[in-house]
């Protein structure tokens, strides 16, 4: 009886933990295991830069989906929660260069990508704010995602600035 009893503990406390990876470390939950993956095999820095942002990429593409071919259940959820995925993914981005700066990692062409990114994301995103359908639904995931997005843009500009590029070799 108390085998059964520490047996049925035991599987409520597996069944309501977070997910797990293969390093020990939470997967977050606006991933698939295959994204997170990618993420964790990627080489370098600028790799997992290049990944976060095509993931974001990716969910503003399926977000502008949704919004022309609304689902019949869970509409609104599903907006949301593509909007968090998003912002998610950008902020990593972000994350990812301040700890490239602080690791002084030749990150160059991940801050050359989120500037450039982040702008077309911006368009897109003010484009939503502005002729979006059912915009009462994702108001504020929206606002968030735009003030996220500018964010980025602007560490990604300050980046520039301070991180100096690679040495170049002269051919004698």
């Amino acid at each position: 009886m108390k085998l059964l009893a520490a047996l049925s503990v035991a599987s409520v406390l597996l069944l309501s933990a977070p997910s797990w990876s293969r390093a020990g470390v939470p997967q977050k939950d606006y991933l698939s295991a295959l994204e997170a993956d990618k993420v964790r095999d990627a080489e370098g820095t600028n790799e997992r830069i290049k990944l976060f942002l095509s993931f974001a990429d990716d969910r503003l593409k399926k977000f502008q989906y949704e919004l022309q071919h609304p689902s019949s259940n869970k509409h609104s959820e599903m907006l949301n929660a593509l909007m968090n995925a998003y912002v998610g993914c950008v902020d990593d981005a972000a994350d990812l260069i301040q700890l490239g700066i602080q690791k002084q990692e030749n990150i160059r062409p991940g801050i050359d990508l989120m500037a450039s990114r982040s702008k077309e994301f911006l368009e897109i995103l003010n484009k939503i704010s502005s002729e979006g359908t059912d915009i009462d639904v994702y108001k504020d995931n929206l606002d968030d995602a735009i003030e996220g997005t500018r964010d980025a843009m602007n560490d990604a500009e300050k980046a520039k600035k301070t991180v100096a590029p690679p040495p170049l070799r002269r051919k004698s």
